[in-house]
């Protein structure tokens, strides 16, 4: 039974993710999530479907880039 990194948990049903050469093992998509998914950089909500990239940061959805842009716009 394999150990999940996140929580701990060990669990029959776990999951490896290999990225760039790198294996992660989770019991959920929430561990995955808390632990891979990119965050908004407005809200700091984990990004879980594409997101909005302006200026190269990552955005949840557009009312997040276009908050976030429009403070760094008025500065």
């Amino acid at each position: 039974m394999a150990q999940c990194e996140v929580c701990g948990n060990h669990y029959e049903k776990t999951f490896q993710v290999t990225i760039n050469d790198q294996s992660y093992i989770f019991d959920s998509i929430e561990c995955f999530a808390f632990k891979l998914a990119s965050e908004c950089a407005h809200c700091r909500c984990r990004v879980l479907g594409h997101g909005v990239e302006v200026n190269e940061l990552i955005y949840c959805c557009a009312h997040c880039a276009k908050v976030s842009v429009g403070k760094v716009g008025s500065k």
